[in-house]
């Protein structure tokens, strides 16, 4: 029997749907408190954009530092033990903003706390994306990052809605005291359920060998790549929704519900495209995923109804549904099998750089034309034109099969 004739629940192991369950919980959690906290910040605390987006930068910053740490960790200890390390600030983080933000405490100290809980708990991404690598044949990567992709992006359907909703009638704290809820139960269930994929070693980590990567030229261009893919990618968390609300006039809520969309359309064409995905060759889908993500941000330059917004949405996401995988997919292809988890925490160094730097450059384009928005979405949309042209390079090059 073909393995694609096999049903949905016979083509993972265990491990897949247990860290597919872990994406779900994650994602709603992150995304019903912290795409409000831009707003929060900025129509509450009266802080200017360009100063949520310095925020949101410093935050990214030690994020990527401790993507690299996550992820070298867990190739000498263990995924798991990081794993359940990384959720446990995750608690300790989203209880810390509930309970700052429903106090009206110093934009220091709420920022403060973001940023340290957030590194830390971010530590969970290469490790999960590591233990996918570790579980699944490299010719079925693609079809397996397709699959987690649809849970994360049910959490991501799911977190939004709840999080507008809520918006409507209670304080922004709730919102992250709902998401510390979700992160209690991420961890119980890790803790239940997940099982150690790698064997650990007695190794003493070296910073030589952390920064051995660097050697791997073909690896380090494709993560600047992706670094400017996500660069536009990261306007969807903070840039999107001041624009969407400030200068549009749309409501929160209908802010929630664009995300929703994004959500709603990777859960119902992400697996199916995946799995279509992976025989192509990965840089032209790389250079259309990159241009999708340029054509869909551009779109909001000139649309101005709640409707137009949607159908923008919809263009970008399918640029999302066709990168992101397969970008997962290559990583796990370029990575030695010792050093999976590092080149994922370099990978996600790269990617959160992107995601946090997006919002400073979001900002500083929004203060810089209040009154104009073609030159901020043009601008977006040329950085997701240079990152196309760029994989169409490097697939000349180095042939990404």
């Amino acid at each position: 029997m073909s393995s694609f004739s096999q049903p949905l629940r016979a083509r993972f192991e265990t491990g897949i749907w247990v860290i597919a369950v872990l994406n779900l919980l994650t994602a709603a959690g992150f995304s019903l408190s912290i795409p409000f906290l831009s707003l929060y910040l900025y129509q509450e605390r009266h802080i200017s954009m360009t100063l949520v987006g310095v925020i949101i930068l410093i935050g990214g910053v030690f994020c990527a530092v401790t993507h690299v740490v996550g992820g070298e960790l867990s190739d000498k200890l263990g995924r798991r033990l990081i794993l359940l390390i990384a959720i446990g600030i995750r608690v300790l983080t989203y209880s810390g903003m509930a309970i700052l933000i429903g106090v009206s405490a110093p934009i220091w100290a709420i920022s403060l706390v973001y940023i340290v809980g957030q590194s830390i708990g971010m530590m969970a991404r290469p490790v999960l994306s590591a233990m996918v690598v570790d579980l699944v044949p490299k010719e079925r990567l693609t079809e397996t990052y397709g699959f987690l992709r649809v849970a994360l992006n049910l959490g991501w359907a799911l977190g939004p809605a709840i999080g507008g909703y809520l918006a409507t009638f209670l304080p922004y704290a709730w919102l992250f005291a709902v998401a510390a809820l979700l992160a209690v139960l991420s961890f119980l269930f890790a803790l239940l359920f997940l099982r150690e994929s790698i064997q650990k070693t007695t190794e003493q980590i070296e910073s030589v060998g952390i920064l051995s990567v660097v050697n791997d030229r073909t690896f380090l261009i494709f993560a600047g790549l992706s670094l400017l893919v996500l660069l536009v990618a990261g306007q969807m968390m903070s840039t999107l929704s001041v624009f969407t609300v400030v200068r549009m006039g749309l409501s929160t809520a209908q802010y929630g519900l664009l995300l929703t969309v994004n959500g709603l359309v990777v859960i119902l064409f992400q697996y199916p495209v995946a799995r279509r995905l992976s025989g192509m060759v990965k840089s032209k889908v790389l250079i259309l995923g990159s241009l999708l993500y340029g054509i869909g941000y551009l779109f909001f330059g000139w649309i101005g109804s709640f409707a137009l917004a949607i159908s923008a949405m919809v263009v970008l996401t399918v640029g999302e549904i066709i990168f992101s995988p397969v970008a997962l997919s290559v990583v796990g292809e370029l990575s030695p099998e010792k050093q999976r988890g590092r080149y994922m925490g370099f990978y996600e160094l790269s990617n959160t750089l992107g995601l946090t730097a997006g919002p400073l450059l979001g900002g500083l384009l929004l203060d810089s034309f209040p009154t104009d928005s073609w030159p901020i979405w043009g601008i977006i949309a040329f950085i997701a034109l240079l990152a196309g042209m760029g994989f169409y390079r490097m697939g000349m090059k180095h042939r990404l099969n």
